[in-house]
């Protein structure tokens, strides 16, 4: 008879594995062919292939948003990512000098004062293009964010000032994305944060 019972705990706790298993998976996600080196996979194109022809952002069609903002979205996460780790190498080539200027300061700053920073990123809930034009043979696209990250700032004896290590926050954010259309480069550029 406790052979039974013996039997009844190992389908309970298969059980119990299984459905903490679907709970992390569905927290945590599933890979998406996106992990691999995302940061230049943001080479996202208008549908000219062309970079010298002049693009009419009228015809910034369904489509063309559609591809734009796959790409808006792995840049994000991987520039969150990467400036969290305090990496910039990385994501060097999806950020225009002035931006990259500014996290370069804030990252030295974090350094001096012996700061670290933790972030888990969960994903982001919504992107919305809310305007793009043209400015001359720059093409620049503004996208809302809206993400879902777990961070915080530790002091140099690893005592938490700023942020919750154990709570999952929304965040709201507006960059604005731009690209020479006489350039060769296929690469957007972030070229303003929070606008």
């Amino acid at each position: 008879m406790s052979y039974s019972f013996e039997y009844i705990d190992i389908i309970l706790l298969a059980m119990i594995a299984g459905f903490i298993f679907l709970r992390l998976r569905g927290i945590l996600g599933k890979k998406t062919g996106y992990e691999e080196d995302m940061s230049r996979s943001f080479a996202h194109d208008f549908p000219s292939s062309n970079p010298t022809k002049k693009i009419d952002l009228n015809n910034f069609d369904e489509k063309a948003k559609s591809e734009f903002l796959e790409g808006a979205k792995i840049a994000y996460e991987t520039i969150i990512t990467e400036f969290s780790k305090g990496e910039l190498k990385n994501i060097k080539n999806l950020l225009d000098k002035k931006v990259f200027k500014t996290f370069e300061d804030a990252l030295s700053s974090r350094k001096k004062e012996g700061h670290k920073s933790e972030t888990t990123f969960i994903g982001i809930n919504s992107a919305e293009i809310k305007k793009h034009e043209k400015n001359g043979n720059l093409l620049e696209v503004t996208v809302e964010f809206v993400s879902e990250i777990i961070s915080c700032v530790k002091d140099k004896e690893a005592k938490i000032i700023a942020g919750d290590p154990s709570k999952v926050k929304k965040v709201h954010d507006t960059w604005k994305f731009s690209k020479n259309i006489m350039s060769n480069d296929p690469n957007w550029s972030l070229v303003e944060t929070n606008i």
